[in-house]
């Protein structure tokens, strides 16, 4: 077991452990939590032994093996499915010792490596490995890529693959359901409830943490406590907890200006004063107990809307796709007031290309999108980041929005989402992923949208905020449609699903856990279950070939005038007139939709180029 004794730890100036205890026992699960800037990614760095405590004692068994998840990996020419098996550390030292045992026709060493390799099942690794890649969404076409063709999203799968692939006896999680859909979330939940080594998990997915772990340990006020049971578990014992401190705090307070009124009244008094004095000392010897905090630091709702036309927006007949590559096909959809809808289907279905549509991000290819003049669409999805103003400031982007309102009005809604004293003013440029989350959603929800467009609005999202959301959607009277991998978000907020698959768009009759539990048994029938093994290679004609050749040439053309497109329109968003001129906002937002319409262009060609060439390689 792992033990961590009367821990002391700074940082610079700031205090992050004090005292701290935790004893981790061999193949127990634990969920780390606590308020950003607690210490998490801290204390696995005191685990790793990358950081070393100022005081106390840490002990670990000398044989114990660390795994870590990296968020973050280099660009290599190595194929996916050889970069998992490296996870398998006595593997890879064992097969380095072979080669070198045959570079020297040593043939007993080379026997009793052998030997070793099939008593850890070396043998069977490139199949486990491919599981796992299967597990976490890779086609089997695609483990054999190299680990550079793939986006950063599948390269942190890479990694998460590659530390399930070890044989570490503490896995150290930070974030693993980050760019996982729901079907890999849920895969990964089976696979470590049946790990027999300990885990320790940091995430922001209740779900997650209720689904895979045993005890919580919530890093508070430079301490640590762990708590037995899942998270749920963890949040009725915390609030019991809080609502005892508040009532041993509410009698203290009673028991000190009962005092206090005593020593203030009869202090002067020459009869009094042996009783005043002794009144005093009891004063000071009353212990401090803090009032019980609420750790949520957001405060908000969101507007209810003033007009709801029926229906709010309509798609009749519509194709959606990029170029000459079709991705939805002859949809039908009907959003009225207050529908509250859910999409559903795996990652690459089509979910986010639905939303664009309905945003009106991109037209569609044929068909119509048919929207009421009254209809204000609020649209959220990650790209949206990317228009913030990282020379300004919090208030300077609601000021765009509202220039009549007065600024303690405005910096009281900033408030609400954290963005307090400083902060609203201080520019965004050094901002995390989840403070600029946080106000691009702000800037979404003053515009009191009668439709929200949400595609995965919780990402970059810690617990509090997620949970604010949550409970702000839930009173919202509004329409809505949602693409998120967050359970709890999709119950919570989300009365009806669609789901997206194979290029079309049906309503799901029923719930979401019917729907995962569809998903596994569509998953593990023997007609749809994919194979593990390696590709095997087909031969392909001289004619398509050529075809491919034609379409690759085709698509570096267009991509040149993309690029070139791309460059201009980025000359343009440099202007500072169209962000400080109420009368160029039309443009503005014109040029920013041409700009997002073309970079996901540009994105799916360069898909494709990379898939074609593999193909003629």
């Amino acid at each position: 077991m792992i033990t961590l004794k009367n821990i002391h730890l700074q940082l610079g100036h700031k205090t992050l452990f004090d005292g701290l205890n935790l004893t981790i026992h061999a193949g127990q699960k634990i969920g780390l939590v606590g308020a950003n800037g607690s210490g998490k990614t801290t204390l696995f760095s005191l685990f790793e032994r990358e950081t070393k405590e100022d005081a106390g004692e840490f002990y670990m068994p000398p044989n114990w093996h660390i795994s870590h998840l990296e968020q973050e990996i280099p660009s290599l020419s190595l194929s996916a499915i050889e970069y998992v098996l490296q996870g398998d550390k006595q593997r890879d030292t064992l097969l380095k010792q072979l080669e070198e045992a045959e570079q020297q026709h040593d043939g007993m060493r080379i026997a009793e490596l052998h030997g070793d390799m099939q008593d850890i099942d070396s043998y069977t690794a490139p199949a486990r490995a491919a599981q796992l890649m299967d597990g976490l969404g890779f086609l089997p076409d695609q483990i054999n890529n190299t680990v550079a063709s793939f986006s950063g999203g599948w390269r942190v799968r890479l990694n998460l693959a590659r530390i399930l692939m070890s044989r570490a006896d503490l896995l150290l999680l930070d974030e693993p359901t980050n760019h996982l859909d729901l079907e890999a979330i849920v895969w990964l939940e089976n696979w470590l409830r049946q790990y027999r080594g300990s885990i320790i998990i940091i995430s922001h997915d209740r779900d997650f943490l209720d689904n895979t772990v045993g005890s919580i340990a919530h890093l508070y006020n430079q301490h640590i406590k762990l708590y037995s049971g899942n998270y749920s578990s963890f949040e009725q014992q915390r609030a019991e907890q809080l609502i005892l401190q508040q009532k041993a705090f509410e009698k203290m307070e009673q028991k000190r200006a009962h005092l206090q009124s005593f020593v203030d009244r009869f202090r002067a008094k020459a009869s009094k004063a042996k009783q005043a004095q002794s009144r005093i000392k009891a004063l000071e010897k009353l212990p401090a107990i803090q009032a019980a905090q609420v750790d949520s630091p957001f405060t908000f709702e969101i507007p209810n809307p003033a007009k709801q036309p029926n229906p709010l927006l309509q798609l009749q007949h519509a194709n959606a796709g990029y170029g000459e590559k079709t991705i939805l096909k002859d949809v039908n959809l009907s959003i009225a007031p207050g529908e509250r809808i859910g999409l559903l289907g795996l990652n690459g279905a089509g979910k986010s290309t639905l939303i664009k549509l309905l945003a009106g991000q991109m037209a569609p290819l044929s068909g119509e999108r048919m929207q009421h003049p009254d209809t204000k669409i609020g649209y959220f999805a990650q790209h949206q980041l990317d228009y913030l103003r990282l020379d300004q400031t919090p208030l300077w982007h609601l000021q765009q929005l509202s220039p009549d309102v007065r600024d303690q009005e405005l910096r009281g809604y900033l408030g609400g989402f954290n963005f307090r004293g400083d902060q609203a003013l201080a520019t965004i440029a050094p901002f995390s992923g989840g403070e600029k989350s946080r106000l691009a959603l702000a800037l979404l929800i003053w515009q009191k949208p009668n439709l929200l467009l949400l595609d995965e609005p919780t990402n970059h999202l810690d617990r509090d905020m997620r949970d604010a959301l949550t409970g702000a959607l839930q009173f919202y009277e509004g329409a809505m449609v949602i693409v998120s991998h967050d359970r709890h978000l999709l119950r919570a907020s989300c009365d009806e699903f669609y789901l997206v698959e194979n290029g079309n768009v049906s309503d799901f009759s029923s719930d979401l856990d019917d729907y995962l539990i569809w998903r596994q048994q569509q998953k593990s029938a023997p007609s749809t279950k994919k194979t593990t093994s390696a590709p095997v290679k087909i031969e392909v004609s001289q004619a398509q070939k050529k075809e491919w050749q034609t379409r690759v040439k085709t698509i570096e053309a267009r991509l040149i005038k993309l690029e070139q497109e791309l460059a201009t329109l980025n000359e343009s968003l440099t202007d500072a007139a169209l962000y400080e001129k109420p009368e160029l906002q039309s443009k503005l937002a014109k040029l920013q939709q041409k700009h997002q319409a073309i970079t996901d262009e540009i994105e799916q060609l360069e898909a494709e180029w990379l898939e074609l060439s593999d193909k003629l390689n």
